[in-house]
Parts: structure tokens; C-alpha cells; sequence
């Protein structure tokens, strides 16, 4: 398909926002940053996990004008870690975050999928369902990615409040729950979030076959479109689902050690 780049942009700036604002409903004490052109995520309950207390904003001017407010929020609420999401392309923003500190922490591939091209699902045996526990979510995921012993992400996922366009899915195998991910919906784009498959399952297509499982959901439901963050590992999943990479989307953390 051809990509409206501006557009495909403004997606995923709209899905990672819907994102935040999920996790950012229940985690204790955690809210939402709003400042004209800019939202952040403001999550104490992981202060040390970027990630979690991310910021998206709509140009540089905006970023550079709520900056001060930014920095002041992240610091009031004791959150020593905070990542800025900016297009490969914005050299303005990218200065900006440079000059203030920020140092570069990764470049996920920015990617968005026609649901109307999804193929057609093969599942297989999978036995998977839209029942997933928040805190499931977040175990899982630690574990996936070996954070479970360090601070993980789960403090953050697992306040997360299903519903108003949130869904949690996962697949088991004998009963045991072994992959996982999030879809949430923003007008018509459906935003894929923390995929992950525990080590031991993994080589079975699992999450391959789960996120077709729920992307043929969002289909079926009226979502046109559906955007997410790849890291290098993921994309040849995403890839295969009919995903196209945008541009690269570079994440510029601060960090107060």
C-alpha cells in the first residue's frame, strides 16, 4: 500500500498516547502529563523503567515549550527514568533532547498494517482467548524479556484497566498461559503492545498466531488500520502478518542517576 508518511505518523503518535493512557490509568499514583502538543505518562510505581514514563508530542515547538513542565512532573513524582518518541527524521526535536541530556536508547521500527490486507487466520490448534489478567500481561513479560528480577514493568502493566478499547489476549500451551499481548483501540487503529512468549514456548508461532488472532478481531469490529513498535527481534512477526515499517521512531532518555 502507498504511506501517507504524515499520516501514518500521526497514528502511531495517537497509539502511543491510547497506550499510555491505559497504563497510566491505575498504576499507583501514576497520571498522565498534558501540555498543548505534548502527553507523557507519569508512572512512580516504575521509576526506573523509561519505557513506561514515555512522551509523544506533535512538533519540536510543542516539545521545546512544555519541556520545563515535563522535567518538573517526572522529578515531583520521583520517576528517575523518562524516554522521549521521536520520528528518525526530527533533527529540531533530536537536538533539543541531546542538549538537554537525553541520550539515544533504541529505534524501534515504526509499523502500520491495512487490516483490510490481514490474511486470512491459521491458527492451528492454538488455544488462546482475550482473558488475560493484567498482571498475567506484566509477569509474562518480564520474564520474556529477564526483567523479573530487576524491576520489571509488571508494577506498571499490571494496574492496567481492561476495557474502553483495552483488550488483553493470551495463548497457553497444557494450560499454561505462554504468550501474551495488548490491543487498544483509538479511533479506527488498533495498537499492538507487550508481545511476549516465555522462553521455553518459544518455536511455535505463538504470538505470530496470537496477534493474528486479534487483529482479525479488530477487523472484524470496524478497525481500519493497526500500529506498533518493533524491535528487531519482533519484526519478521510483523512482517509476515502484512506489517509495513514507516520510518524508525528513536527513543531519547533521560536519566538522573
Amino acid at each position: 500500500m502507498g504511506v501517507d508518511i504524515t499520516h501514518a505518523l500521526e497514528l502511531q503518535r495517537r497509539g502511543i498516547e491510547a497506550w499510555m493512557r491505559a497504563m497510566a490509568s491505575g498504576a499507583g499514583h501514576a497520571h498522565m502529563f498534558a501540555a498543548d502538543g505534548v502527553a507523557a505518562a507519569v508512572v512512580p510505581a516504575c521509576p526506573d523503567r523509561s519505557v513506561v514514563n514515555s512522551v509523544v508530542y506533535e512538533d519540536a515547538g510543542s516539545l521545546a515549550a512544555a519541556y520545563g513542565g515535563l522535567a518538573a512532573a517526572y522529578e515531583a513524582a520521583g520517576v528517575r527514568a523518562w524516554t522521549v518518541w521521536s520520528p528518525d527524521n526530527d533533527r529540531e526535536a533530536i537536538a533539543l533532547l541531546r542538549g538537554e541530556g537525553h541520550l539515544f536508547d533504541g529505534e524501534p521500527a515504526a509499523m502500520l498494517l491495512d487490516l483490510d490486507r490481514l490474511p486470512s487466520p491459521d491458527l492451528g490448534d492454538l488455544d488462546w482467548d482475550a482473558d488475560a489478567s493484567p498482571r498475567e500481561v506484566g509477569r509474562i513479560n518480564d520474564l520474556a524479556y529477564g526483567h523479573h528480577e530487576d524491576g520489571g514493568y509488571e508494577p506498571a502493566i499490571a494496574q492496567t484497566s481492561p476495557g474502553d478499547g483495552v483488550r488483553l489476549y493470551r495463548a497457553r500451551v497444557d494450560g499454561e498461559p505462554a504468550s501474551v499481548l495488548e490491543t487498544v483501540d483509538t479511533g479506527s487503529d488498533c495498537m499492538v503492545a507487550w508481545v511476549a512468549t516465555l522462553e521455553r514456548f518459544r518455536g511455535r508461532a505463538l504470538a505470530r498466531r496470537l496477534l493474528h488472532a486479534a487483529l482479525t478481531e479488530a477487523r472484524d469490529r470496524g478497525m481500519a488500520t493497526s500500529t506498533l513498535q518493533a524491535s528487531r527481534m519482533g519484526l519478521p512477526i510483523y512482517e509476515r502478518l502484512g506489517y509495513q515499517t514507516v520510518c524508525r521512531l528513536h527513543m531519547y532518555e533521560r536519566r538522573r542517576r
